[in-house]
């Protein structure tokens, strides 16, 4: 694999290395040796499958705080979609900042998101899923979330937001 530091962080871009066949191809979509000698948490405990049946949904911003707080390691794997991760920890230099990317099952790309930074995607096409690896387990307690549009961020996100969840409607902005 592939590790390419963004401008937040300890978020990386990751490129799996594709050995290519006649059959197609093979490569390892996760290594904890790996994520251990590029300064990542490899203890991922949670494995998450979202679905999106139309181009513009979004989800997010979401993260979870202390003691819960979780670094997360997403890709797309049917369709594609925009993921983002915005810098939530105030002592951080690039706090309130933001890096997206696209995603997609026909690149070998995924995004690695340290804790202490919000998550969110929109899709860029119908019928779009993603799996993501989490460090810690799913707290709803400490679930807390931002929102998508807040000026603060300023996120570009390339396609019209279409479709929302009440939940992520509901966020405040200038929270984090």
């Amino acid at each position: 694999m592939n590790f390419t530091e963004t401008k937040i962080p300890g978020a990386f871009l990751v490129e799996m290395k594709q050995i290519r066949d006649e059959r197609g191809f093979f490569a390892r979509g996760f290594c904890q040796d790996e994520f251990r000698q590029h300064g990542l948490n490899p203890s991922m405990v949670q494995l998450n499958v979202t679905t999106s049946y139309k181009k513009g949904t979004l989800r997010g911003l979401h993260f979870q705080e202390a003691p819960h707080a979780e670094a997360k390691f997403v890709r797309c794997t049917r369709g594609a979609l925009y993921d983002v991760v915005v810098d939530l920890r105030p002592e951080s230099p690039t706090h309130r900042q933001w890096f997206g990317a696209e995603l997609s099952a026909g690149n070998p790309l995924m995004l690695y998101l340290p804790e202490g930074c919000a998550h969110g995607c929109v899709t860029l096409v119908d019928d779009t899923e993603m799996y993501y690896l989490t460090t810690a387990a799913y707290a709803p307690a400490v679930a807390r979330g931002a929102r998508y549009d807040d000026p603060a961020f300023g996120i570009e996100w390339p396609v019209p937001v279409t479709v929302v969840s009440p939940a992520d409607a509901s966020w405040l902005a200038n929270t984090c």
